[in-house]
């Protein structure tokens, strides 16, 4: 049970994210770059960069800080308690895993540049409904010595303006990742408004050509790249989730605690502090499995799947109780633009799309456990 707590130079980690996000990127900051149509701040990304979080996970000898991936969970954990608005989980956490276990003098530099934050990326997998990976259609069929791509790819989070894409394609005998500049020759990108106000893309390739040199790995293994830097972006996606519970829970108890009704506050009415100790026992066992999640991957990746795919289905339907029960426990206004609550809600329902939802990850618990 002692693994389940912080550290304390893990508690330093919180503590010092969340004084710079409370500072520069509460949700009001949100709220200010929805209102002008924005989905990015780029500075903020500078910012984050400078202080190390783009390279979380990129080698030191390549520029980065790496922290590793329990350290990435905690950032990403205190990023959803003010809903901050990043390539924090497409760039320095997915495309870097998936370039760290290619490793090669190309890698490096490329890593190098998320370090920075001078490179973004964004991952091209989704072309359905729902996330499913090895169901991809999109061909990459030969062409003397390099590839052409065609097909689809739908809701590719920071898509819209990453400079980079990890796309997944189907060639002869298998999957293929690719490492691709965005602004290639045929790829059409289509800016989509998401509920939660963040960007993403649908993005069209046509006859797009790639060289050996824009594979990711080997031809035709794509998994062996691909699968690790999947459970590192669901690690850390249920981080964010699990903290955006936490920011809802603290808005609503903030709530609970002014709003009077019969003379008295209502955070004094047992029915409410029975839910609202429910949703805290919730929230408490959640970020014990992000903890979990972080450190199988940091010590035993291969071992890692049960329990980032626990973390996952368990910040997913955690995030959906807070926001639910925050919305009912401000009453009407927790329905309203003009009250933050909706922001959380929001965010929650993309955050259990995102890599896989509810089902997909308890159907991998099930089948691990042998049911």
């Amino acid at each position: 049970m002692a693994k389940l707590v912080m550290t304390e130079e893990e508690t330093m980690l919180a503590d010092m994210a969340r004084g710079f996000l409370d500072g520069a990127a509460p949700v009001s900051a949100f709220r200010a770059l929805r209102d002008a149509g924005q989905t990015h701040d780029a500075d903020l990304w500078k910012e984050m960069a400078g202080m190390g979080w783009a390279g979380v996970l990129v080698p030191e000898e390549a520029g980065g800080s790496d922290m590793g991936q329990a350290a990435a969970n905690i950032i990403a954990q205190e990023m959803g308690k003010t809903l901050a608005v990043s390539p924090f989980l497409s760039s320095a956490v997915i495309a870097a895993t998936a370039l760290r276990q290619v490793g090669d003098a190309r890698a490096m530099q490329a890593l190098g540049r998320i370090a920075s934050g001078e490179a973004t990326y964004a991952l091209a997998v989704d072309e359905g409904i729902k996330f499913d990976p090895e169901a991809t259609e999109m061909e990459a069929v030969a062409d003397g010595n390099g590839f052409r791509l065609t097909g689809q790819k739908r809701f590719v989070v920071d898509g819209a303006l990453a400079d980079r894409l990890l796309v997944l394609a189907r060639t002869a005998n298998g999957l293929t990742l690719f490492d691709i500049p965005a602004d290639r020759g045929g790829i059409a990108r289509q800016a989509t408004q998401m509920i939660d106000a963040r960007d993403a893309a649908r993005i069209s390739f046509a006859d797009v050509q790639a060289t050996g040199e824009d594979v990711l790995g080997t031809v035709d293994s794509a998994m062996d790249v691909l699968k690790p830097a999947l459970a590192a972006g669901q690690a850390a996606l249920a981080a964010e989730l699990s903290g955006l519970s936490a920011g809802a829970f603290g808005m609503t108890v903030g709530y609970l605690k002014e709003r009077k009704q019969f003379g008295i506050e209502i955070g004094r009415f047992q029915a409410l502090q029975h839910r609202a100790a429910h949703l805290w026992c919730e929230i408490e066992v959640t970020a014990s499995a992000i903890l979990n999640a972080g450190r199988m991957l940091d010590s035993d990746p291969e071992h890692a799947e049960l329990a980032v795919s626990l973390a996952k289905a368990r910040a997913t339907d955690t995030a959906k109780l807070a926001v639910i029960e925050g919305v009912q426990m401000h009453g009407g206004i927790g329905m309203t633009d003009a009250y933050d609550m909706g922001f959380y809600m929001k965010r929650a329902r993309v955050g259990a799309e995102w890599l896989g939802d509810y089902a997909y990850h308890a159907e991998r618990v099930a089948a691990l456990r042998g049911f």
